[in-house]
């Protein structure tokens, strides 16, 4: 069994038995690796957000909170390797290390069986990259400032580069992530510089800092603006 598989085994394995705990002993005999191999991927999994923890004590272990665990899902092998897909796709637009861990914690709540399928059939699956030009997508850091102000409603600090290149420091209430088209993304915000709705093109925002302070309750249609190359906007979660 490869590390993946053996991820992903793990993961099944404390779901079936939550609440109830496993020692590292226990699991390491249990897919035939070393207690210190079952460690560094029990570290991996709550790193990428598995809500494992560890009981300590004689009887303890590591477990599976059973409150955060998903049911089995009847999600078939190809719907699920048709997300994996779409979020493939996706790039480094805003949440994308979240959904890369939402699609993990998918597959592991899929029955044994299924859950293998969808493994063995996504191996089976390439995308290629490269046939259309590069474009620089924003930064990683940049992105998860912004998705950190839109959801606790503070103010945001950056860095932007108009589109002749010349930076201006600015602060801005963010309104909204939208995608245009060729996958551009958009920050909707009101610029106290501008004193107006402004849209910033996620990719020439240099540096970005969330601040302490509040930012102010707008209806979203305040921030209805005229993106470039957009042709229809769409809810992603109904």
């Amino acid at each position: 069994m490869n590390r993946t598989d053996r991820l992903y085994a793990l993961v099944e394995q404390l779901r079936a038995i939550a609440p109830r705990c496993q020692s590292a002993r226990e699991l390491g005999v249990r897919f035939d690796v070393s207690t210190r191999t079952i460690e560094r991927d029990i570290a991996a999994l709550q790193q990428s957000g598995v809500p494992i923890y560890a009981e300590p004590g004689r009887r303890g272990g590591y477990a599976l909170e059973k409150s955060m665990s998903l049911p089995p899902l009847n999600f078939s092998p190809e719907e699920a390797v048709a997300v994996a897909i779409a979020l493939s796709r996706g790039g480094d637009q805003p949440f994308a290390e979240h959904a890369r861990s939402a699609l993990r914690k998918l597959v592991a709540a899929m029955p044994g069986p299924q859950g293998d399928r969808a493994r063995v059939l996504a191996t089976r699956v390439q995308i290629m990259v490269g046939v259309e030009p590069v474009r620089a997508g924003p930064s990683s850091a940049v992105v998860r400032c912004i998705e950190d102000a839109l959801l606790r409603h503070r103010v945001l600090r950056i860095c932007y580069a108009d589109v002749d290149g010349v930076p201006t420091e600015r602060a801005v209430e963010p309104g909204a992530f939208v995608s245009g088209r060729g996958g551009t993304w958009y920050l909707v915000a009101w610029c106290r510089l501008r004193d107006a709705v402004r849209v910033f093109r996620l990719d020439r925002i240099a540096s970005a800092e969330v601040t302490d302070e509040p930012a102010d309750e707008r209806p979203l249609a305040d921030f209805d603006a005229d993106i470039p190359a957009m042709i229809t906007r769409i809810p992603v979660l109904d």
